[in-house]
């Protein structure tokens, strides 16, 4: 690239409209710092020095999405970037004129994505030829797993006019979302915010044994929901360990690809729904809202803020949130002799009592797990080991299976996976024991 060539780049760069964002992180900060700093006759040495290397360092900290450090952080930015073209696609409300301004900001910034590592530090080589040598080409590995996100560089990699691929953002902004919601699938709300989940729970349906019957329902309202047609609130009810959460966090991972995101809220944050609400209200991507182990003494009144969202109030709630709680009490309140009018100095008992039982009906979709019987169990069991590949005989895995559940309180789920981690452990020891 000639110098008049760079110059003129920067011109386009600085004068990003509808995808002005793009270009505002720190790694591309350094990247137009450093071609500005190539503009001059004699650049300084320490200069660039200090630009290139802070700019490889932040490099080599990015995503993997291609083989070039570079091309892969920009072509992050160009999906991740909350602006007018991203957010109108999310919503699917595209004017016309946001759609022609950001085709002309994707032509300026597939000439950025033509600056590869070997071309920059050519370049660098080139004009301080003392820099020579001290920096070797970023350059990252293969993904570990195929995604959305790597599907779509992929095809931005190939292409030669990022203006003719707006429309293929679009349809990737509209189904998984802009900003944080297309990169990450399960958020926290915490002090106020959403907080996205960097290494969220891997469970897959797949590797569920058993409850089938119990779980099919779910799947079948997440996928209404998908689908845009009308679907429950959910509750899940059941003894601990019977697989209730990580029912919720495989039906999210399953469904991801197709738009699903998870929202936890804890019950103690439960007063900041309409907060939530209100952040979620309006995006593109379908959210569930997770409250796990949900239940509430007598004296606790969080339960009264989820009326809004499970019978709406004055205003409706969002027809892209739905939540899933999970709970150990089938009514999740507690419910005492006094309300039932004994001994109470309420005058209207009766009425409190069926305010707090009505709460579990206000969930469209109730769901029952119960503790497994021994053939559940040992069908658990038998499925956890043989996804492991744990070589054991059949009536020895069940001899020990049934001894450890009686050494432990209460069978379930749970129990059968700390089992079958404890044999997998005991099976490697002996394999690495030496004679």
């Amino acid at each position: 690239m000639e110098r008049g060539e760079t110059a003129g780049l920067l011109i386009k760069a600085r004068g990003l409209a509808a995808l002005r964002g793009v270009l505002d992180s720190q790694t591309a900060r350094d990247l137009l710092a450093l071609l500005e700093l190539l503009l001059v006759e004699c650049p300084e040495a320490g200069s660039v020095a200090q630009v290139f290397g802070r700019l490889w360092e932040g490099l080599a900290l990015e995503e993997h999405l291609l083989p070039d450090a570079w091309r892969s952080h920009l072509v992050g930015r160009v999906l991740d970037d909350e602006n007018p073209f991203s957010l109108e696609a999310e919503k699917g409300e595209m004017s016309p004129f946001v759609l022609e301004q950001a085709m002309r900001d994707l032509r300026t910034l597939r000439e950025m994505f033509a600056l590869d590592a070997e071309t920059l530090l050519g370049r660098v080589e080139s004009a301080v030829p003392e820099l020579a040598g001290i920096w070797v080409p970023w350059t990252n590995p293969e993904p570990a797993e195929e995604s959305p996100r790597h599907t779509i560089a992929r095809k931005l990699s190939m292409a030669e006019d990022w203006g003719a691929c707006a429309e293929l953002l679009v349809g990737h902004y509209s189904r998984h979302g802009a900003g944080p919601f297309g990169h990450h699938r399960a958020f926290h709300w915490r002090e106020g915010g959403l907080r996205a989940v960097s290494r969220p729970d891997p469970v897959r349906l797949a590797e569920l044994v058993a409850y089938e019957r119990e779980r099919e329902p779910l799947i079948r309202n997440t996928e209404r929901f998908l689908a845009g047609l009308p679907a429950h609130h959910a509750l899940l009810y059941g003894l601990p360990g019977t697989g209730k959460s990580s029912t919720v966090k495989a039906i999210l991972n399953e469904y991801a690809g197709e738009g699903l995101r998870l929202v936890e809220v804890t019950k103690e944050d439960l007063a900041e729904l309409p907060d939530v609400l209100e952040v979620l209200r309006g995006r593109g991507p379908r959210f569930v809202l997770f409250v796990d182990d949900l239940s509430f003494e007598e004296h606790e009144v969080e339960y009264k803020a989820l009326k809004a969202l499970l019978e709406g109030s004055v205003e409706a709630p969002p027809e892209n949130v739905r939540l899933y709680a999970t709970s150990n009490r089938r009514n999740l309140i507690r419910e005492n002799f006094s309300d039932r009018g004994e001994g109470s100095d309420d005058v209207h008992g009766r009425d409190t009592m069926q305010e707090k039982l009505s709460l579990s009906a206000r969930f469209g979709l109730r769901l029952t797990f119960p503790s497994p019987d021994q053939a559940r169990y040992l069908q658990i069991v038998a499925g956890l080991a043989r996804e492991r590949g744990l070589d054991v005989a059949e009536e020895d895995l069940r001899e020990r299976a049934l001894l450890w559940d009686r050494w432990h309180a209460g069978r379930s789920g749970r129990t059968a996976r700390q089992f079958v981690d404890e044999l997998e452990a005991e099976l490697a020891e002996g394999a690495n024991r030496l004679p």
